[in-house]
């Protein structure tokens, strides 16, 4: 079976198993454009959250999800990304899975209903499967850290506002090691195909 759907992207997963031959998992997200990604990655440092450095701000459309048919799935995802537009997402204030999950994130506020409509066309053919919990679009702040250290996070980020243009969405595929590689970066309205990035 797949990693941890928990795990997040591009984190390191060195006491997960190896994936059997033949199963690729993949995660989709919405990458945060600099500025705000190097200003999202210091305030998630400073709550003492060591992912800081290895996981890139992002929103999540698919967590990691089982995929037999790599070849099928990469043109479900470019046949979704053909068809979105750009659209607007503005972060205002923080949120919490507590006590569910020790998870506090910024909320999406403009561009909730975008994100929700992409998760559940990418959610489905080759990547359709039933999930834990219902799909909530944000950007974690910190994770599994200090009651304090999250505590402070929904304090000082309370008044956060920023946003941006959402263009494009990066396709994953967990490896073997425990590491996510980009596979494709898909720019919305245009025809990606073929645009795969090289390598193992």
């Amino acid at each position: 079976m797949c990693a941890s759907t928990y795990r997040p992207l591009d984190s390191p997963a060195d006491a997960e198993p190896e994936q059997p031959p033949g199963l690729s998992c993949v995660g989709i997200t919405i990458p945060i454009p600099e500025p705000l990604a190097t200003e999202l990655e210091k305030w998630r440092a400073s709550f003492g959250d060591p992912m800081a450095v290895l996981v890139p701000p992002h929103i999540t459309l698919i967590t990691t999800t089982p995929a037999m048919d790599w070849q099928g799935t990469m043109e479900h995802v470019r046949a979704v990304a053909r068809a979105q537009s750009t659209f607007t997402v503005t972060l205002k204030s923080t949120g919490s899975f507590r006590p569910v999950s020790p998870v506090v994130f910024l909320k999406v506020d403009q561009g909730f209903e975008e994100c929700v409509g992409l998760h559940e066309k990418l959610q489905a053919g080759p990547l359709e499967r039933t999930l834990d919990f219902p799909f909530h679009p944000h950007v974690t702040v910190a994770h599994d850290v200090s009651d304090a250290g999250m505590d402070a996070a929904v304090e000082e980020l309370e008044s956060f506002e920023a946003s941006f243009e959402v263009r494009s969405m990066g396709l994953y595929e967990h490896q073997s090691s425990g590491s996510w590689k980009l596979r494709e970066e898909l720019n919305f309205g245009e025809d990606t195909e073929g645009s795969e990035t090289s390598g193992s």
